[in-house]
């Protein structure tokens, strides 16, 4: 990845690494972390020297204003080993911009496209231990940029944190998930920032999924702010419906993020002719689809969850069980799209890109 001169980043080894306590036959996605981690602060208006240090503790003034005013923002990626023992990440170029592109709209500086590719490149292969080969199994890769200043003023800052965190992953979700149409409760509205990876946005997901998770449900599926009557996402996840052989999803928008893996799908949808259609979905029409057979399936993407089905849909105090398709699309495309990843197809698309 990137065969340029690389930038300098100064490099702090554990003395011991912490991978033989690992048992990665039994992970809970995101409580384990690899032996280091990437740093780089932004002071004096410049990103300073990037860093690689023993993964730990941060110490932050409790002025910080990342605790005050939300300037938070992060992406999620992965990297993937193949049978070979290469390594490889997937379209890392789209998280590049979508973080810069979050981090404008918080007012955050970005972040200089050498030290992200460099620091992450060296950080992959310290950490190449971490990452084991087999479909499900990834190193889940998390950067993140946080307001450091120390100021309670209700202003931007002008201190910022850069980090890289590594935690190894097996599959997201161990089964299908239950969802419930949201009728209250909405994720953004327009002008807002739900097309960035604010943390702020997931904070205030969480209250209304604790409502449904007590009505038997594992997420939300969110509709528009004004009047509720159109499909968006699912909390974690872009949404894709499938009415009898068409695929329906919601165009992106500001109020939607723009997934990496969603887009991955269409394209690979579309290159095997299944017809995809985005466009606003009236929620009506989905339950009307589910009331007379022509919903054959609902499933999320995200990367994390990869490609998730949805088994059922409840909304308005109704209950919506979707039958098992033979031929599901959710399967399929998931294959498809790990195929690439685990480099065991060509990739037409060129997304695939080796460490």
């Amino acid at each position: 990845m990137r065969n340029a001169i690389r930038q300098a980043v100064d490099i702090t080894k554990v003395s011991e690494s912490k991978i033989g306590q690992v048992d990665f036959n039994n992970l809970n996605f995101g409580k384990v972390f690899t032996d280091h981690m990437f740093v780089c602060d932004y002071v004096n208006g410049e990103w300073q020297t990037p860093k690689i240090v023993p993964y730990g503790p941060l110490t932050l003034d409790p002025s910080a204003r990342v605790f005050h005013y939300g300037q938070a923002v992060f992406e999620g990626m992965k990297a993937y080993k193949d049978d070979h023992g290469d390594t490889f990440l997937f379209r890392p170029d789209e998280n590049f911009k979508r973080i810069n592109k979050s981090s404008e709209r918080l007012a955050m500086p970005e972040f200089p496209e050498s030290y992200f590719f460099d620091g992450l490149n060296t950080l992959l292969e310290l950490e190449n231990d971490w990452i084991k080969p087999g479909f499900g199994n990834s190193l889940y890769i998390r950067p993140f940029s946080i307001a450091t200043q120390a100021s309670v003023s209700a202003s931007e800052a002008d201190e910022y944190k850069f980090m890289i965190i590594c935690s190894p992953a097996q599959s997201y979700y161990s089964g299908d998930v239950s969802v419930l149409i949201a009728e209250e409760f909405s994720r953004s509205a327009n002008g807002g920032i739900g097309y960035a990876k604010a943390a702020g946005n997931y904070a205030a997901q969480f209250y209304p999924t604790n409502l449904a998770k007590k009505q038997g449900y594992q997420q939300i599926i969110w509709t528009d702010a004004d009047t509720h009557q159109y499909i968006e996402e699912a909390g974690t996840m872009n949404l894709f419906f499938r009415v009898n052989d068409t695929l329906l999803t919601a165009p992106i928008s500001d109020r939607i993020l723009d997934g990496v893996t969603r887009k991955s799908l269409i394209t690979i949808a579309e290159k095997e002719g299944i017809h995809v259609d985005v466009r606003p979905i009236k929620v009506s029409e989905i339950v009307d689809a589910a009331t007379n057979g022509s919903l054959k399936e609902i499933f999320g993407a995200g990367t994390a969850a990869v490609v998730s089905p949805i088994k059922a849909f409840g909304y308005k105090g109704e209950h919506y069980e979707l039958t098992p398709q033979e031929n599901s699309y959710a399967a399929h495309f998931k294959k498809a799209l790990l195929d690439i990843q685990y480099n065991k197809v060509e990739d037409p698309f060129g997304w695939r890109v080796k460490v």
